[in-house]
């Protein structure tokens, strides 16, 4: 039973930040205004941060579907996901069945574009019992990741409490980076934890069926110049990388290790990351 008031994320999210947030809180701005996340993912650093006024977003619907879930239908999104939990059976060939059956659903509910306790409640669920966490979509924006074997509850009550009220003021948005930090403003502090530039050319990077190209990568990369000229207080993360380093030129550059524990390839599980700064000593 947790005894904290700081939540954990709610989900396992590709490039999630929780094993560098010591390392991101020793670089943080002494103090700052608005906190802006535009690429929230599972926000380990909004959760650990609680900043009192913040703005998040994420292109991905159905995952602010569900935070603005959490935040705003508390009871009835605990409810709906107990009820889920409740109804897996505990003999395995059975508790597979019914993981692909809840698949299906949200599957369904995510062709149909309806967005509701339901399909938040589903997210989690097969977020949680699915092979290594990982959060796949196909071309056709369908999750496709096969069952992990779990019968274990999807989340704790009280956490999902803890995530409710740390949202209570936020701003969530759900679109593209550039218009979630548009009113940014001198001394406002923005974390992007922008999904990977990938390793090789046939890495796999894309979370929502959209994806993230390298246009994107340097439209990112221009818009952190012209908010640095705002004055505004910027740390980017990404992989350690020739396009990166080339993107954040004149920046201050920190490399850390980390291991890459949603990689299905075990081999795959180490590597360095950079941590990108505008207002440290560069």
């Amino acid at each position: 039973m947790r005894t904290t008031e700081t939540p954990s994320p709610l989900i396992k999210w590709a490039g999630g930040k929780r094993q560098l947030l010591d390392r991101i809180d020793s670089r943080l701005p002494a103090k700052y205004g608005h906190y802006y996340e535009p690429f929230f993912g599972g926000g380990a650093l909004y959760f650990h941060l609680q900043p009192k006024e913040a703005t998040i977003n994420d292109l991905n619907q159905a995952l602010i579907n569900l935070y603005e879930c959490v935040r705003d239908e508390h009871d009835n999104f605990v409810r709906t996901l107990s009820e889920i939990d409740a109804a897996i059976p505990h003999d395995k060939a059975e508790g597979k069945a019914y993981y692909y059956d809840m698949r299906s659903r949200y599957n369904e509910l995510l062709s149909l574009g309806t967005y509701t306790v339901e399909t938040a409640a589903l997210m989690v669920f097969i977020n949680k019992h699915c092979f290594n966490g990982l959060y796949r979509v196909n071309a056709k924006g369908a999750f496709n990741v096969p069952y992990n074997n779990s019968l274990r509850a999807s989340f704790e009550a009280e956490n999902v409490s803890c995530v409710s009220d740390a949202l209570a003021h936020a701003n969530i948005m759900c679109g593209d980076f550039e218009t979630a930090v548009k009113d940014a403003k001198a001394g406002d502090f923005i974390f992007f934890d922008s999904p990977y530039a990938p390793l090789k050319e046939t890495s796999f990077e894309a979370y929502t069926k959209e994806g993230f190209l390298e246009e994107d990568h340097r439209r990112l990369a221009s818009l952190y110049r012209e908010l640095d000229t705002r004055g505004c207080l910027l740390m980017l993360t990404n992989h350690d990388t020739q396009l990166i380093r080339e993107l954040y030129d004149g920046f201050r550059i920190d490399v850390v290790d980390v291991k890459r524990a949603i990689n299905s390839d075990a081999s795959k599980r180490c590597g360095t990351e950079v941590i990108i700064t505008n207002y440290l000593e560069r």
